[in-house]
């Protein structure tokens, strides 16, 4: 058994400074993958920021029930899309006059540089694609918000690279489908 593996099942048995020293072995990996998604920049969500607000979402006051290091950076992938899909709400409600403090999003932090209001619509369509299969929304996910490249998902996943292509290839229809369904209403 690997050891972040171990260290996450003394965590789900209560001892927190267990889970704190999984955070703290993958800090640099995480922490580049959101470098590699563009955080960092001048006046922008930073790596660093990206990856503490994610780890605030993904524990959440709880102790997440992580079952090894896919299952860890499979959540952490989803934090991140969910931190970006919060500052993109809120630059949205900024625009809109919502009263709130103005937040700045580097636009390469967003998948293929979107504009806020199109993440929105894809974070909608990521959760139409997580009702009919979590593992390909999971892959859009390690892809595009954590920045993982096929190889590494494969790797993560323990398959080989053409079966991840496939499956990305499945889930990109999926969404294709989903957003110019959502451009006709």
């Amino acid at each position: 058994m690997g050891d972040i593996t171990e260290l996450l099942q003394r965590a789900r048995g209560g001892d927190r400074a267990c889970l704190d020293a999984v955070f703290a072995r993958l800090y640099p990996e995480l922490k580049r993958l959101a470098l590699r998604r563009g955080a960092g920049h001048e006046a922008t969500l930073s790596a660093t920021a990206l990856v503490n607000e994610a780890w605030l979402k993904l524990t959440d006051g709880e102790t997440p029930q992580l079952a090894d290091r896919r299952h860890f950076l499979a959540c952490a992938a989803r934090a991140m899309r969910l931190v970006i899909v919060d500052q993109a709400r809120a630059m949205n409600a900024a625009k809109r006059g919502g009263g709130q403090p103005e937040v700045e999003i580097d636009p390469e932090l967003l998948p293929e540089h979107l504009d806020p209001a199109e993440l929105l619509t894809i974070d909608q369509a990521l959760e139409a694609l997580d009702a009919i299969d979590p593992g390909q929304r999971e892959l859009v996910e390690l892809h595009w918000f954590a920045g993982l490249d096929f190889v590494e998902i494969a790797a993560l996943r323990e398959v080989n690279e053409r079966t991840v292509r496939r499956a990305w290839q499945r889930a990109r229809a999926f969404l294709a489908a989903q957003l110019s369904g959502s451009d006709r209403s």
